[in-house]
This record gives C-alpha cells, sequence and structure tokens, in this order.
C-alpha cells in the first residue's frame, strides 16, 4: 500500500514539450509514467485540452492557499488537469485514469472559493475539469425544470432566461461565479424560496469509477419522460451517494427552478445589540415552520457591511479583532445594525402581504425598530427592482481586500438547532475564539425552521505567516469546539475534510467504515477524488491521521 499524500514528493519531471517544471506527482508515480499518462491523455482529448505547464497548475490551485509557495501553498497543488469536452470523453479519461493508476479530481467549473477553489484534496491528483461540458440541455417552461451540464454557470443559465424571457427564477448563491450543478452537489445554498439548492437536483447522470454510465430515478429507463421531474423511481434511490462524494462524475442534472412570482417583498432590518440574535431567532423559527416565510433566513453581522466596502485599517489598524469603536464607528457609517436581518416573500400580492404583517407581529414585542420594505409586482414598471429577481454578481469577492495584500477567505459552518438560546451561546463562543486568536469576528446564522446553519467567515491576508498560522489555530479550535457540543460542519475546506469526517464518530466511526467500503467497491484502484469528505480509497489511506496532525 502506498503511503498517504501527505507523503508525496516533490519532483522535477519532464513535461513532453520539452520544458521543465516542478511537479507534485500521485504518490507511487514515477515521472516517466506521468509523462506516459499525459501522452495518452492528449490522444483522448487532443493537445490543448492536458494542461501541464506552471501557469496551469497555478490556476488549478487554492487561490486563496495560505503561505503560497511554502507547505501550506503547495499541500493541494495539482499535477496536471485534462478538460474533457463531453461525457464520451470523460468516460474515456476515467478508463484510461484506471488503467494507468492516475487519480482524478473532477471539478465543474472550480470557483470553490474558501473550500479550496479548483485545487484537489490529493497533491498531485489531476484535475478533471468538466467546463466544457456547459450545455444547457432543456429547459420545460411550465413545469420549471432545467436540464444543464457541470459547466453551465449562473451568469449561464440567467442570461439564458433573461434573453428569452422565460419566467423562472434561480437561487443564486452570493459568489454566482461557479457552477449551477456543481454548487448544488456541495450542498450550497441561498436565502431564496429554492435556496436549498441541493434539493433542486433531480435525476443524475454519473460515469462511475469505471467509466460505465448510470442514470439515476426514472432517468434510468432509455426513454424516460420524467427523469428531471421525479426525484425517486423504483428501488434504491442513488442521487445523494453523489453529492459531496468522489463515487461518480456527475455529467448531468436536472435542476428545479422557481416560476415567476406575482408579487415579491423584502424586509429589511439593523438591531443593534450583539445578543438580539438569541430573541430573533426565537421569534422567527415558528414563521419558518408554519410556512409564513418559506426560505432561508439570513442573519448577517455588521461585518459584511464593512468587508466589501472597505479595508480594515480604515477602522483599527493595531493587533487583535476589532474593538468595540471600530465596530459602532462601521455600524455607523453603514447604517448596520450588529445584526442585519433579510427576508423575502413570495406569491400573490395579499397573500404576501398578509404574511409581512405576521413577521412584523412577531419581531414588535422585542424591539422598537421596523422593517425597511421594498416591494416588486410582474409587469409594474414602478416596481423596486432590489426586490423582484435575483442577478448573478461577484461582488461578494471584494471581501478578501480586508487585509489588503493577496487576501483570502475561508469558511467554518457548524449546523445547530434553532433555538435562541443555542445560537446565543455558540455565537458568544465562536467570537470569544476569534478574540483569543486575533480575528475579526464576521458570522452569518440562516435559519431554516429546525436548524441553523452558522457561517463563520475568515478573512486573512495570505501571505502574512504569522496570521495565517492563527486562522489554523482558530479552524482547529471551532472543530473542536463544535463536535463537543454535537454540532458537525455541512461543508469545509479541503486541509480540514479529515478533521471534520472524523468528528463523526458514533460507534468508532462506523460511516467512515461504510463510506469506505462502498468507495472501495465501487472505485478499487481509487481514480475519482481521493479524500474527498475525508473519504481515502484503501491505496492511499495509510497516513490519514498523520494528515489531520499536519494541516
Amino acid at each position: 500500500m502506498v503511503g498517504h499524500p501527505a507523503q508525496a514528493l516533490l519532483i522535477v519531471a519532464r513535461d513532453v514539450r520539452n520544458s521543465t517544471m516542478e511537479t507534485i506527482l500521485p504518490p507511487g508515480m514515477t515521472a516517466a509514467a506521468f509523462d506516459a499518462a499525459l501522452v495518452g491523455l492528449r490522444r483522448l482529448v487532443g493537445d490543448r485540452w492536458v494542461l501541464a505547464t506552471d501557469d496551469d497548475r497555478a490556476t488549478y490551485g487554492d487561490a486563496y492557499a495560505m503561505g503560497d509557495g511554502q507547505k501550506h501553498g503547495q499541500y493541494h497543488a495539482p499535477a496536471a488537469a485534462v478538460a474533457p469536452a463531453s461525457v464520451e470523453e470523460v468516460r474515456a479519461v476515467v478508463r484510461f485514469a484506471n488503467e494507468h493508476r492516475l487519480p482524478l479530481w473532477p471539478i465543474s467549473r472550480g470557483k470553490n472559493f474558501g473550500y479550496g477553489g479548483a485545487a484537489p484534496a490529493m497533491p498531485g491528483t489531476t484535475v478533471l475539469d468538466l467546463g466544457r461540458l456547459n450545455r444547457i440541455v432543456d429547459i420545460d417552461e411550465k413545469l420549471g425544470v432545467a436540464v444543464l451540464e457541470p459547466g453551465v454557470g449562473f451568469f449561464d443559465l440567467h442570461a439564458h432566461l433573461a434573453q428569452r424571457r422565460i419566467p423562472l427564477w434561480m437561487s443564486i448563491p452570493g459568489n454566482a461565479w461557479g457552477s449551477v450543478i456543481g454548487n448544488a452537489l456541495e450542498r450550497g445554498f441561498s436565502a431564496s424560496l429554492y435556496g436549498e439548492h441541493v434539493e433542486n437536483l433531480c435525476g443524475l447522470e454519473v460515469v462511475l469509477p469505471d467509466g460505465d454510465l448510470v442514470r439515476t430515478g426514472t432517468g434510468a429507463m432509455a426513454e424516460s419522460r420524467t427523469g428531471p421531474l421525479f426525484k425517486y423511481g423504483f428501488g434504491p434511490g442513488w442521487d445523494q451517494m453523489f453529492v459531496q462524494s468522489g463515487l461518480g462524475v456527475v455529467t448531468r442534472a436536472g435542476y428545479w427552478l422557481m416560476p415567476e412570482p406575482e408579487a415579491s417583498l423584502t424586509m429589511s432590518l439593523a438591531l443593534p445589540d450583539p445578543d438580539d440574535i438569541g430573541w430573533l431567532v426565537d421569534a422567527l423559527t415558528p414563521l419558518r415552520l408554519r410556512g409564513i416565510i418559506h426560505q432561508n433566513i439570513g442573519i448577517t453581522s455588521y461585518m459584511a457591511a464593512a468587508t466589501t466596502r472597505s479595508q480594515r485599517s480604515e477602522w483599527h489598524d493595531g493587533p487583535g479583532a476589532l474593538p468595540d469603536d471600530a465596530i459602532a464607528a462601521i455600524q455607523r457609517k453603514y447604517d448596520a445594525g450588529w445584526w442585519n436581518l433579510s427576508i423575502r416573500l413570495y406569491g400573490l400580492p395579499e397573500v404576501v402581504e398578509a404574511h409581512r404583517a405576521a413577521v412584523e407581529a412577531a419581531i414588535a414585542p422585542h424591539t422598537e425598530r421596523r422593517f425597511a420594505i421594498r416591494r416588486w409586482r410582474r409587469g409594474d414598471t414602478g416596481s423596486d427592482p432590489l426586490a423582484g429577481p435575483p442577478s448573478p454578481t461577484v461582488f461578494p469577492l471584494q471581501i478578501v481586500n480586508w487585509h489588503g495584500g493577496r487576501g483570502g477567505h475561508v469558511g467554518f459552518s457548524p449546523i445547530l438547532p434553532a433555538s435562541g438560546k443555542l445560537v446565543l451561546e455558540q455565537f458568544r463562543r465562536t467570537r470569544r475564539r476569534f478574540q483569543e486568536f486575533g480575528i475579526d469576528y464576521s458570522g452569518t446564522f440562516y435559519v431554516n425552521g429546525r436548524y441553523c446553519i452558522n457561517v463563520n467567515l475568515i478573512l486573512y491576508d495570505r501571505d502574512d505567516a504569522e496570521m495565517t498560522g492563527r486562522v489554523r489555530g482558530l479552524f482547529k479550535a471551532l472543530i473542536a469546539d463544535s463536535a463537543a457540543h454535537g454540532y458537525a460542519e455541512y461543508r469545509t475546506h479541503l486541509s480540514y475534510m479529515d478533521a471534520v469526517a472524523a468528528t463523526f464518530d458514533h460507534n468508532d466511526h462506523a460511516l467512515r467504515r461504510l463510506n469506505e467500503r462502498v468507495k472501495d467497491a465501487l472505485d478499487p484502484v481509487g481514480v475519482i477524488a481521493p479524500g474527498k469528505s475525508g473519504i481515502w480509497p484503501a491505496r492511499y489511506r495509510a497516513g490519514r491521521d498523520q494528515q489531520q496532525g499536519e494541516v
């Protein structure tokens, strides 16, 4: 058995184009074998679409890697990338990878910023770039469903709908640069009616690790007319098996879209006290459970206003986390609360207004502050466009300029019960950790009725070794704190997949054993996404615990 990826060596390999470059090779693969693999891949997809120069490898790395060019910048370095143009080419590449024992890391568009970008978990893995599979295969306007390939981005789909005046709305995450299907497969979400993106998936087409092709649900019928409409099918349902997993390569999926509503209303409220988060969650949770509010509710700290429109040095240029006087100055300048609530309501105008009144009544006993209201109605030229159809943007990526220099961010996102008491405790505990490590606190709570997802945004200058060291220490402490209180992360950065997977420890990590058995059965050579979500194939499994201690 070959050692774990942490044991991969930096080797000088000769590219077939007669240039010399530093290449991190897969564990156990020689430079000559890797060169031969590149030659074979070029025969399958064309010379242009095998990418193995220094610039190529930098492109497919983690744009926000801490300490670029040092240990933590190289830890997830790819060996090369290959970009097939069709499902047939994907199948050929996967079969070839099995023959040559070449590990592949599938990406849709590689914009998974804050979680590792396009980079692989295991250094020396070849990135399987699906960006050229970018067809909008079909849109059923009446039933509100699209069939998409993974290279279709949010901007692409939005433009397609807008140009054809198709009355369907998209749920769009904060950074809309990525893939619609890729975001759903990572369980991305937004605070909109169809905001749980994984729930919009219906019927997958998947290349399995041996190159076989399968369609899930009723799409498994050759002439199926309901593959993107009915989620289940006959017998076991396999769609979730390919979410956040390395068990196959998704090459097509059905995706549900929201029919344009008759009206939309946006409610915004700024609350001044950090402890307001407790009563606010308790006031909103019954409304979510009763269906008065139908989507995730975002409650964001003051930092969201500052990080996209200013730099830290404008508020505080000293050590430690932002002091209270700087926080107060941010709130004054941007008319922001310590917590800022945003709710969108959709439907018939009279229903929307009735639900607005119910939300206001639930909040009124706790604060004298009142909501700012924006209204939109279909076809009404006087409507507020900010309350209408969502549009994709990459503006939130401005946050990485907070410290100046080459910035980066990483997210820590545990799930906890939708209880005001527990949310307040989680906030206080997490903020104390940020202060302990001298990092500015930036948190959002997304309330989804029975649970909350607490997204904690950690910003840093990735060239500041002392700062990034504190960030790594903070992240480890947050994982330990959350596990001690019974809270798991829903998603994490490449560097912490093993550590987070290890917190799922019931019955001596029975879930990990199950995942490994399935992985070894479907992918005995270990070619698809080794290390994804902490699931390693047998030949790379030794040393997993060693890696957890090194990151």
